[in-house]
């Protein structure tokens, strides 16, 4: 979805929002603009949980422009208004949001704890497009990870063919199958790295935050 690569690793602020001409509605928030010279209607909503929908109305029928979202469609005409869309979301971003490290609550929650517990910041050192987000957290004498987060595509972990992204943390243990079996769902065999020595969280609120910094504790003292 276009408004999920347009506000990924951003959370909205209420007071930006309010101030940039937001309405507040229950538990969202909704803005309403007209975009290419009023040919088209924008309806943009805004959960509690930051997560956006965006329609785009074609005042000419007083319908939702279906071509927007469609691969099937790749005019000059449907590309301008897919550029004009992205160019008004990219604007809001800049001025009702702010810039988190990983795309999921929980993973920023970890850092910080990571942070907090070790004095360790991760480092991003991919300079790949595809590799970019992904963070390392390194010892700070050896250089070697303990932990790293990336953002992948749920199916490499499911196996059921959904491409919907996830933050998931990588860590280094001595218990794989124990693990695996204990929270089935939740830890796998490592995403891209050792299979048999390193485990993958998914870090979408299946375990606490306690019991991964559990994990996290273990890989930090296997990797000394």
């Amino acid at each position: 979805m276009i408004e999920d690569e347009i506000f990924r690793k951003r959370r909205f602020v209420p007071s930006k929002m309010e101030s940039f001409g937001f309405q507040k509605t229950g538990d969202q928030y909704c803005y309403e603009t007209d975009l290419m010279n009023g040919e088209f209607h924008v309806i943009l909503s805004v959960s509690k949980e930051g997560n956006v929908k965006g329609e785009v109305i074609d005042k000419m029928n007083d319908e939702e422009y279906v071509q927007l979202r469609s691969e099937h469609f790749n005019g000059a005409y449907v590309n301008t208004v897919r550029d004009s869309y992205r160019q008004l979301l990219g604007h809001i971003r800049e001025a009702v949001c702010r810039e988190v490290l990983f795309a999921s609550e929980q993973a920023n929650r970890i850092t910080e704890m990571i942070l907090n517990q070790y004095d360790v910041k991760p480092d991003f050192p991919w300079e790949t497009a595809q590799y970019q987000s992904y963070g390392t957290f390194r010892h700070a004498d050896t250089r070697k990870w303990f932990a790293l987060i990336m953002n992948v595509k749920r199916e490499k972990l499911f196996k059921n063919k959904d491409e919907e992204t996830i933050d998931i943390i990588n860590l280094k243990t001595d218990t794989l199958e124990k693990d695996i079996r204990k929270y089935p769902g939740a830890i796998f065999p490592a995403y891209h790295m050792n299979h048999k020595t390193w485990i993958s969280i998914v870090l979408e609120e299946y375990l606490e935050d306690a019991i991964v910094m559990e994990y996290v504790q273990r890989s930090f003292e296997l990797t000394k």
